[in-house]
């Protein structure tokens, strides 16, 4: 396939207010059009890139869903982050030039390639490029920064509430319904990123269900009472 033909138009993409472009003119748009090169296209259960790979671009996610994951000095997977159309992918390769964790599509999904060295060289001549660039690297800190809340002290359903809450809001902002969503992870892929078990997850769910707080069908979820799961939250000890 020839480059052209897999050339991405940030300015045609219903995700420009999601990703790098947010804010920027047409003009510096056009401009950002030449950063991102090729699109990669990966199935289900495929690797993005793997912990200790040489760092050399940016991913943003324009098609399914992620994990991201370290693998612990005992062997077991610890998954660390999912990410879903409009997020980046990589940013963790910036400090060292190598990546720390590894990226799995949990469907089939596509992303848009953006060399880094392109990106700074072109957030030097684009200001808006370099602050928006900047938010999102404070969003994914700030994204961090909760999960250490949760991990911290909440209890097991506060922590199950406010996952919920969290894919919820940010499926709204990509146009999606705010009370119906399909999890594209497995339970226990939750419980690792939650710092729960597995049954411990099933029986969270299982709760929310019987306290009419979602509808839980396999993986299909459907939120009946959010400011229910809210309170679990505010009731949650800091």
């Amino acid at each position: 396939m020839k480059l052209e033909a897999m050339k991405v138009a940030c300015s045609s993409c219903s995700l420009r207010e999601l990703c790098l472009p947010v804010g920027l003119s047409a003009a510096d748009i056009e401009r950002v059009d030449e950063l991102v090169g090729a699109r990669r296209t990966l199935k289900r259960g495929e690797v993005l890139f793997r912990a200790g790979d040489r760092f050399e671009s940016l991913y943003a996610v324009r098609t399914g869903f992620f994990k991201t994951r370290i693998s612990s000095e005992d062997g077991r997977d610890q998954v660390t982050g999912f990410q879903m159309a409009g997020e980046l992918l990589g940013l963790d390769g910036i400090s060292e030039d190598r990546h720390s964790c590894d990226a799995v599509a949990l469907e089939d999904s596509q992303v848009c390639m953006i060399p880094y060295s392109r990106l700074e060289e072109l957030s030097h001549k684009v200001t808006d490029l370099q602050r928006q660039f900047h938010r999102v690297m404070s969003r994914e800190i700030v994204r961090d920064h909760g999960v250490m809340l949760l991990l911290g002290g909440m209890r097991a359903e506060a922590r199950l509430a406010a996952f919920v809450l969290n894919l919820t809001q940010r499926l709204q902002a990509r146009g999606f319904s705010g009370t119906s969503l399909v999890l594209r992870m497995t339970r226990e892929e939750i419980g690792s990123y939650l710092g729960l078990k597995l049954e411990t997850v099933s029986r969270a769910f299982s709760r929310f269900q019987e306290d009419g707080l979602l509808e839980v069908k396999q993986r299909d979820i459907r939120v009946l009472d959010e400011p229910g799961l809210r309170r679990l939250l505010n009731d949650a000890p800091c």
